[in-house]
């Protein structure tokens, strides 16, 4: 009976784990479980760069490549996304439930000359002012770009730890009492003059400190249009109805909450990267810049996810009159 019931356990385990896949991911989940291998190789292939007395330099302790390091770090940082936005993407599928089966209802309700049913998230967007969705659509573009800065920021950051950048120049805004240390950018040593991006330690800091403040005024700049600028925030509403004024609004609560989150995050790890620097780079304040980095990460995926609705994929597929003007210019 013991060996029976084991075996009954293990039959209905992977079939339980694989029905609470929503359809459409199995895709996504063999390409993280890949990533997450390949995370591994590429980590023993920085590791394997550190080997050896020659690679201490005047240092006690060893060193790995900067290259090594940053594509080590970029691994990691984009499986990461992959998994947040794929987690998201599995928290909101009630509201995506009929994506996936978009073609095979829509063709069927053709042939029965019926349309076809949306999902929730393209009814919404089908109910959406044009001032509503082009802002939407705003929000999202400067919410994406700002997603990229961050990921190149944070590969810069890289570069920084494996070049030891960040124990010079350590005043701000100034380099050595210059906005741009050019005599410090370019070393002649240097064959070809393109290394001087990623391994002279003023050009490197420099890199850092130009994305970080760009990032963070991009996140800034967009959670103040996101917030400030959305059509329903101005003017008296008066007794206006839920519905006018969803239709009237191009963000959603969850929008809101994730702007809200994406701006704080931003100034707070820019804020602490200036703190960092000022003090030498101590372990405990580099270690907890590295994860704001991550949290400001965090919040981008969120919002532009939450975003969604204003997305291509989507607006090409409502029949509003608000979306036909965008698609169509």
């Amino acid at each position: 009976p013991s060996l029976s019931a084991t075996s009954n356990i293990t039959s209905i385990v992977p079939k339980n784990i694989t029905s609470a896949i929503p359809p459409g991911y199995q895709s996504r989940l063999a390409l993280l479980f890949a990533m997450g291998g390949t995370q591994g190789l590429v980590g023993w292939w920085m590791v394997r760069s550190g080997l050896g007395d020659d690679r201490r330099g005047d240092r006690s302790e060893i060193r790995v490549s900067p290259y090594r390091l940053a594509a080590h770090l970029g691994m990691a940082v984009g499986t990461y996304s992959a998994l947040l936005w794929t987690g998201l993407g599995a928290l909101s599928y009630p509201v995506d439930r009929y994506a996936a089966a978009a073609n095979t209802v829509a063709s069927s309700a053709s042939a029965a000359g019926t349309s076809a049913p949306s999902s929730l998230l393209q009814q919404y967007t089908n109910q959406l002012a044009p001032a509503a969705l082009r802002h939407a659509r705003t929000t999202r573009v400067g919410v994406v770009s700002t997603v990229g800065l961050t990921g190149i920021t944070i590969l810069s950051g890289a570069f920084v730890a494996g070049n030891d950048a960040g124990n010079a120049y350590n005043t701000y805004p100034l380099m050595d009492g210059r906005l741009i240390p050019w005599d410090d950018m370019v070393d002649p040593d240097k064959v070809p003059k393109w290394r001087n991006l990623f391994e002279t330690t003023a050009t490197v800091q420099w890199n850092h400190r130009v994305l970080g403040t760009c990032t963070a005024l991009s996140a800034v700049g967009v959670a103040g249009y996101g917030l400030l600028r959305d059509p329903a925030s101005g003017g008296r509403r008066g007794g206006a109805s839920t519905s006018a004024l969803r239709a009237a609004s191009g963000t959603t609560p969850q929008v809101r909450r994730g702007l809200m989150a994406l701006g704080t995050a931003a100034t707070a790890q820019m804020s602490l990267g200036i703190a960092t620097l000022l003090t030498y780079v101590p372990i405990n304040l580099a270690a907890t810049h590295q994860l704001g980095s991550l949290v400001v990460l965090t919040c981008g995926v969120y919002t532009a996810h939450s975003l969604r609705y204003a997305g291509q994929s989507v607006v090409s597929k409502v029949g509003s009159g608000a979306a036909r003007s965008l698609v169509n210019g």
